[in-house]
């Protein structure tokens, strides 16, 4: 039976019978990670055994994360210790890690990476072999006076804790160069935090470059299909009809797999909720129909009464 045969694709709820279904016609599976299945340090409550039950029913489970603070190494640490004891590098593809394959790889480039970014996304690079130009400044220094790096080809924007005004100058200065590339991990605008505050994303810090360089930035994480490329040149055989998109932002995550061809799951755990998806649906423009999801759960949970039924089927 087909995706979507049980009925109307656009904001359908659905639970048990139709999720399995659903991922019967499914061969790999993609996650975003916060607010999916994790808040911060805490496990969303099922989703260890969600993704431990698709492993082992031989799906190809992949995460697609636009959080550019940590290596991919980093990330597997993460994972076992929220208790998802079956992940493997090779599964996580961050936009940091996607944004090192994209400089090595698409560009291939020859001379150094100014980077807007924090360690972690300076670390994936330089594992990459991309060389990245080294900050060595003093304290009082000023766009009036500090060195400029010689042989700077691209700048990647992501997200900068430790933004600074020189930072963002001499990112300004480089990309006068025409020849110079302007890419940015994600543009996430915010990501929420406890008690009702948000931390600007990569996407806030991209805008102010843009507005200063007068240059518009290549986005390599999610909404952008360059993720879905990077999956596709690790892991053979991925037909998009047969991916399924689980995440909680409509403006990444469902647009992104709108944009690959996936059929798409909203969860309600994180930061967009169904009456935000229901707008799109309702409004105009017809172009924003690429942010509905097909699909909206409450939480990955839901999808543990499938593994059940699947199980008690075997069992006959």
């Amino acid at each position: 039976m087909a995706a979507g045969a049980f009925g109307f694709k656009g904001c359908q709820k659905i639970r048990g019978p139709q999720i399995r279904t659903l991922l019967e016609a499914k061969d790999f599976i993609l996650f975003d990670c916060d607010g999916v299945i994790w808040h911060g340090e805490t496990a969303i409550t099922g989703a260890a055994k969600v993704v431990s039950s698709l492993i082992r029913r031989g799906k190809n489970v992949v995460f697609v994360t636009n959080n550019c603070t940590r290596p991919r190494e980093s990330y597997v640490h993460k994972f076992y210790r929220l208790g998802f004891t079956d992940v493997l590098l090779e599964q996580i593809f961050s936009s940091s890690y996607c944004s090192a394959l994209y400089l090595r790889d698409v560009v291939k480039i020859r001379g150094q990476v100014f980077v807007m970014g924090c360690d972690g996304l300076r670390r994936e690079l330089q594992g990459a072999g991309v060389p990245c130009v080294e900050e060595a400044d003093e304290p009082d220094a000023t766009i009036y006076d500090c060195a400029l790096a010689e042989d700077v080809k691209a700048v990647l924007v992501g997200h900068d804790d430790k933004l600074t005004f020189l930072k963002l100058a001499k990112a300004s200065c480089y990309l006068r160069d025409p020849e110079c590339l302007f890419l940015a991990t994600d543009n996430d605008p915010w990501h929420p935090l406890s008690g009702g505050r948000i931390l600007p994303g990569s996407g806030s810090l991209t805008a102010a470059l843009e507005v200063s360089s007068g240059r518009k930035a290549t986005v390599i994480g999610k909404p952008s299909r360059f993720m879905f490329e990077c999956i596709s040149s690790q892991f053979s055989g991925v037909e998009p009809a047969r991916c399924l998109m689980i995440g909680d932002r409509l403006e990444t995550d469902m647009l992104f797999g709108s944009n690959c061809g996936f059929d798409t799951v909203l969860t309600l755990t994180g930061v967009s909720q169904l009456e935000d998806a229901q707008r799109y649906l309702d409004g105009e423009p017809a172009a924003d129909r690429g942010l509905v999801p097909d699909y909206v759960v409450d939480s990955v949970a839901d999808f543990l009464p499938a593994f059940e039924e699947l199980d008690d089927e075997q069992s006959d």
